[in-house]
């Protein structure tokens, strides 16, 4: 990774007034302020659809795309809708916040509509889509048909035979259900393609991105479902979760977190050789430059949860598959270019799996001043091989933070950083960012615009509340604040 810099910002917190950001002109609008600030990386969250709590933590897919990313405007410009199809429909009235009910309610009618009209795409561009994607495209399609059928319930309490996927009940929902498989496999092409053109905009002023893939598969997902008898995916003989997914009392919260994910079956997915992860990171890397696998240290160990436990204290550490894994992704796809999530609670030997790895790991300013000169997020403790954030998706905004900081920990940051008001404390800590010899800086657009715990992107360990809705106002992304950008990162050598 050569020196640079980049912003995180998550497609759906793009303005625009169609109630959450899309691949649309303004995501264009924001490749070319980019450019203009110099930056060399675009860094989003996972792209997929949003699940249980609004995350994209939490999708029916780890290899869909949402749909509510796709921008109506070029559906109009194809002529698979017309203006008043979309023109006036609810999808909100607050342009700084994602109404994710709204958009559930009143997004897939006008998807419908486009859908009716496919006879405008190509019949070969559709089934060649569908050939390149068949390894996951048909689960995913039947899956979200069935949810549909069973009102949205968990795929643990469908009927048995969908529950377990009788061939025979196959066959017959694949019939019954054939024009709505038809729908979810026609979006995803059109999500693809919106995607596609973007990056590749993105990528012609070589601006690279980097995208985000969470360790775990969605307890209520495609990927579970259609996998959970083949052992790879810790399920007992009736499909009931073995144990889930989570993580112990932590710096987030003092009962853990139960994340409610099933956990992979190492053992059986050594035996497969890895093969449902390596096609997961193919997949992901021919969506991206560059992917940033969330809880990266799992490979190394995870914190394991019988399911139904009342809290994640109840869980305990197990061991991952370590560079046995690592080995197998690079024996499959070469040089992958992965970032690795490394923060939580860290060990030696998840440090070792890092270096061994050669992955970049993660620093987080927000979590460099709590403790004195052994914390590893403080920039002088930095090697090269790291990407450096003010903060993540998970933290709270630079300002957010020195307002709830205690004192001693606000007054180290401020005299580390010789941090002041005239200068803006957001702006000497993206300083301290930019300046350090991390190979990359990347900092959430909050933290650009001085915004404060109002723009906080997630809160972990709550669901609800205004997670994952914040949206930058039109105008935001100005080019007054480009030219500051851009100057301080030639200053530090990352333009």
């Amino acid at each position: 990774m050569e020196r640079g810099s980049g912003i995180l910002m998550h497609i759906s917190s793009l303005p625009n007034k169609y109630g959450i950001g899309t691949f649309g002109k303004e995501a264009y609008a924001f490749a070319d302020f980019l450019a203009a600030a110099k930056q060399k990386y675009w860094q989003v969250l996972p792209l997929c659809p949003t699940g249980f709590g609004d995350s994209p933590y939490q999708s029916p897919s780890a290899f869909a795309l949402n749909p509510y990313f796709i921008d109506l405007e070029k559906l109009e410009e194809q002529g698979l809708l017309q203006h008043e199809d979309y023109h006036g429909a609810d999808f909100g009235d607050d342009p700084g916040h994602v109404d994710y009910f709204k958009l559930y309610l009143n997004r897939e009618p006008i998807l419908r509509k486009a859908f009716s009209r496919r006879e405008i795409i190509p019949a070969q561009k559709l089934e060649d889509f569908a050939f390149r994607h068949q390894f996951w495209l048909e689960d995913y399609a039947l899956f979200m048909a069935l949810k549909k059928h069973f009102d949205n319930r968990p795929w643990e309490t469908w009927d048995h035979d969908a529950k377990h996927r009788s061939p025979e009940a196959l066959a017959r929902y694949q019939d019954q259900f054939r024009e709505d498989i038809q729908y979810f496999r026609f979006i995803q092409y059109l999500a693809h393609e919106q995607w596609g053109s973007l990056k590749d905009y993105a990528n012609r002023m070589e601006i690279r991105i980097i995208g985000d893939i969470p360790i775990y598969a969605s307890a209520d997902s495609a990927d579970t479902w259609s996998n959970a008898s083949s052992g790879i995916f810790r399920y007992d003989r009736d499909l009931t979760p073995v144990c889930v997914a989570g993580c112990p009392p932590d710096y987030f919260s003092d009962e853990g977190q139960y994340w409610g994910d099933t956990v992979y079956d190492w053992d059986r997915d050594r035996v497969t050789g890895y093969e449902w992860w390596i096609r997961r990171i193919e997949h992901a890397l021919a969506h991206y430059d560059w992917i940033r696998i969330d809880h990266f240290r799992g490979f190394e160990s995870y914190w394991e949860v019988p399911f139904g436990s009342p809290s994640a204290t109840y869980g305990s550490w197990k061991p991952g598959p370590g560079m046995d894994f690592i080995h197998a992704l690079k024996n499959a796809l070469g040089d992958v270019r992965i970032i690795a999530e490394d923060l939580g609670s860290m060990t030696e030997s998840v440090r070792d799996l890092v270096r061994q790895s050669g992955f970049p790991g993660m620093k987080v300013l927000g979590f460099a001043f709590d403790s004195l000169a052994d914390n590893d997020h403080l920039p002088h403790r930095y090697d090269k091989n790291c990407v450096v954030y003010t903060g993540t998706h998970d933290n709270d905004t630079v300002l957010g933070w020195f307002a709830s900081a205690g004192e001693e920990q606000s007054a180290f940051a401020k005299r580390y950083l010789k941090l002041d008001d005239t200068e803006g404390l957001h702006w000497g800590m993206i300083r301290g960012a930019m300046s350090s010899v991390a190979a990359l800086s990347v900092i959430p657009m909050q933290d650009l615009l001085g915004l404060g715990s109002e723009a906080r992107m997630n809160t972990p360990a709550t669901v609800g509340g205004t997670n994952w809705q914040w949206r930058m106002k039109d105008g935001d992304a100005s080019p007054e604040l480009a030219r500051k950008i851009a100057a301080l990162t030639e200053l530090y050598g990352r333009a």
